[in-house]
């Protein structure tokens, strides 16, 4: 029987009788972790049963459900909260990428139960090159590994490799109401500059990306405050699923995730206009630094980035987009303070401050760029990386898939 108090788990025996229950708090902790330790079937029995059936007033559930855990001296099993994210292998990944999602997935991959993925499926909402898009999938998994993701806490996997994703999207397009989807801001965005060229499947990524999301039960996703409107849509989905089909059951069907807003350094701007994103999708490659960008691409691409002619350097001038952009990546690749860079900074002039900004950026990418060379010199480790991460993967996500199937009335197949 699997009993949640808070964040903690606790295991034991079902069904239980009061009388049992008696005895059971007389046990200690190290007899009843014993117990703990022989019932992983029976409690992987119940995960698949409806949750509302532990409100059944039944002798063994309802003592199982009185169970005090403390008194009974059973150990916590601490549960990590879940974080879901992933990058599309649209073109080589940049330092936006890197400093506003990355860098941040490395720093708090100890805290969480962390499962990063290539997003290829959402590539194909726009028009891509089929010839380049399965060796960029790759690279940019081998650049999370080079980034410093490690296979060993997180799990890093392709999203096409794990055929829930598609299924569950077909599944919650159908009770997704069409103007939920109308009202997405980048759709209206990306439509315009697509024309008569606009696939179903730019219309329906949303779903999509709340199917990625809902999958895998993710308790928070890293974004940025352009992707907030997205995460709500998979809130509103998971809350319509939930209450529409599965409404008495506990915990819910669909857990409705929350946003982990990331600060320092999220958002990275293009080098030629300190008002926009530096994006892999600008035409202009001199608008951002790619990661396997060399020494020689780096210095050329600072030494002609917008600037402008006011004297000294700020953050604070709000007129001055490019110099708070500059400013800001020099602040994060050489790790110190925003008031330390604004008093080195202060008096200088664009001339003196592009080397630097050039030179601290190489040293901070080179190793990264050693350690990508290297992976993409093993491509039977890669693979095995994300084979390995695409079973775990699936794992959770077929367990999602099942259960929506069930409320939804499906005649599941008997195993």
């Amino acid at each position: 029987m699997l009993i949640k108090a808070g964040r903690a788990a606790f295991v034991s025996a079902a069904p239980v009788t009061a009388g049992q229950l008696r005895c059971a708090r007389r046990r200690n902790a190290a007899s009843f972790a014993t117990a703990m330790a022989a019932t992983s079937r029976a409690r992987r029995a119940l995960a698949i049963a409806p949750r509302a059936s532990l409100d059944r007033a039944e002798e063994g559930v309802a003592a199982a459900r009185l169970l005090v855990p403390e008194e009974l001296g059973a150990t916590k099993v601490e549960q990590r909260k879940r974080v879901l994210s992933g990058v599309q292998p649209t073109g080589s990944l940049h330092l936006g990428n890197y400093l506003g999602a990355i860098r941040n997935w490395v720093v708090n991959q100890d805290n969480y139960e962390s499962y990063f993925f290539v997003v290829d499926l959402h590539a194909i909402t726009l028009p891509h090159n089929p010839k380049e898009l399965a060796d960029v999938s790759l690279r940019t998994a081998a650049l999370y590994l080079a980034a410093g993701i490690d296979p060993a806490k997180s799990r890093i996997f392709i999203q096409s490799h794990v055929r829930a994703h598609t299924e569950l999207t077909w599944l919650l397009n159908c009770i997704t109401p069409m103007n939920w989807l109308e009202r997405m801001i980048q759709f209206k965005e990306k439509a315009r500059k697509q024309g008569e060229n606009v696939s179903v499947g730019l219309f329906d990524y949303p779903v999509l990306m709340a199917a990625d999301i809902l999958l895998y039960q993710a308790e928070l996703v890293p974004v940025g405050e352009d992707q907030t409107q997205h995460l709500e849509l998979a809130r509103d989905i998971a809350r319509r699923f939930n209450d529409q089909f599965a409404r008495r059951v506990r915990p819910r069907v669909l857990r409705e995730p929350r946003a982990l807003l990331v600060q320092s350094g999220a958002r990275v701007m293009s080098l030629e206009d300190g008002t926009s994103k530096m994006s892999k999708s600008a035409e202009s490659d001199m608008s951002r630094i790619n990661l396997t960008d060399d020494a020689a691409t780096i210095r050329r691409k600072i030494k002609r980035c917008k600037t402008d002619s006011a004297t000294g350097l700020t953050f604070d001038d709000p007129e001055r987009p490019e110099c708070r952009n500059l400013l800001s990546i020099y602040q994060v690749v050489t790790g110190q303070t925003q008031d330390a860079v604004a008093r080195e900074c202060a008096d200088l002039t664009w001339g003196r401050f592009k080397p630097m900004l050039a030179d601290a950026l190489i040293e901070h990418l080179t190793p990264l760029q050693a350690r990508y060379a290297d992976i993409m010199n093993d491509r039977a480790y890669l693979e095995t990386v994300l084979r390995d991460g695409a079973d775990a993967a699936s794992e959770i996500a077929d367990r999602t898939v099942t259960d929506v199937k069930k409320y939804l009335g499906f005649a599941l197949p008997k195993h």
